[in-house]
C-alpha cells in the first residue's frame, strides 16, 4: 500500500483518458480502469510514500502556498519497466519546482518516498496500463495516437491511498 500525492485532472481530460482505458480494455489490453480495485482516476503523481502519517502529510501539505492551476500537454506515449504504459506530459517551467516543493514538504513528516520519486528521479506520467505486453504495444499506439495531444488543466490535488482507491481532497492546488 502506498499514498500518493496526485494531481487531478479537469473534467474533459478526465473524461478522454477515461475513454482511453475503455478502448484498451475493448481492444484487450488490461487498463488502470479495471486494475486492482477499480476506482483509479486519471492523475499525474507528484508523490508516492511508501509509509506516512496521513494527518501529518495532508497537514504539512495545507501549509504549503496555493497555487494556480497547472496546464499539462499529454503529448506522448511511454514505458516504464516492468511494462507500465504512460502518457507523457511535456514539462513545463512550473511542474517540476511544484513536484520538488511536495517532496520537501513529505519528507519533513518523516514519510518514506519511494525512490522514483525523488527529485531529480521523478517521470512526471499519467498512466494508462499498468501490465502492458509488449506485442500489446502497436494496439496501445494506435488508440493513443488516435487521441494526442490532450490538453489538460489540473486544479486540484488530492491523497490517493493506492490500494483503495480512497481519496483525500487537499485544501487546494500545490
Amino acid at each position: 500500500m502506498a499514498l500518493a500525492v496526485c494531481l487531478l485532472l479537469d473534467p474533459p481530460a478526465d473524461a478522454v483518458v477515461r475513454r482511453l482505458w475503455a478502448r484498451l480494455e475493448e481492444a484487450g489490453v488490461p487498463s488502470l480502469a479495471s486494475h486492482t480495485h477499480g476506482r483509479h482516476v486519471p492523475h499525474l503523481t507528484y508523490a508516492s510514500l511508501r509509509s506516512w502519517d496521513l494527518a501529518a502529510v495532508a497537514g504539512r501539505l495545507s501549509a504549503l502556498p496555493a497555487r494556480p492551476p497547472v496546464q499539462l500537454q499529454l503529448d506522448g506515449l511511454g514505458l516504464f519497466r516492468r511494462s507500465r504504459c504512460w502518457l507523457a506530459p511535456a514539462l513545463t517551467p512550473d511542474l517540476e519546482p511544484r513536484q520538488r516543493a511536495v517532496v520537501e514538504a513529505v519528507r519533513t513528516t518523516g514519510a518514506d518516498l519511494h525512490e522514483h520519486y525523488r527529485p531529480g528521479a521523478w517521470t512526471p506520467h499519467v498512466t494508462l496500463a499498468p501490465r502492458l505486453h509488449l506485442e500489446q504495444l502497436p494496439v496501445v499506439a494506435h488508440v493513443v495516437n488516435d487521441v494526442l495531444p490532450i490538453v489538460a488543466t489540473a486544479s486540484r490535488a488530492a491523497l490517493v491511498e493506492t490500494s483503495t482507491g480512497v481519496r483525500h481532497g487537499l485544501e487546494h492546488l500545490v
